[in-house]
């Protein structure tokens, strides 16, 4: 929930409401919701919207957005985890 956290975080610091977040995404404010909650994973499109919505670094979003994933992937693996993300890296290109 790295990326909902800190979604949550900037728009409280922004002093605004979901909904605001909500009708710039084009979804409902309960859609919404549960992004910021870390109950539904938002799309990449989305987050890019967020960004420049909060006024935020687009690549730091993104990031802590991949990180999500990569870390529900690996959910239960804690003994494999650390080995497939070297893996990964050593084959990023």
């Amino acid at each position: 929930m790295l990326f909902a956290n800190q979604i949550k975080k900037l728009r409280e610091e922004n002093n605004l409401l979901q909904r605001q977040l909500a009708s710039a995404l084009e979804i409902d404010t309960p859609m919404y919701s549960k992004i910021e909650r870390g109950d539904r994973l938002a799309k990449r499109e989305q987050v890019v919207i967020i960004a420049k919505f909060l006024s935020t670094d687009e690549n730091e979003l993104l990031s802590l957005w991949l990180a999500d994933k990569v870390l529900d992937v690996l959910e239960g693996e804690k003994e494999l985890g650390g080995k497939v993300l070297e893996i990964a890296n050593a084959n990023l290109k």
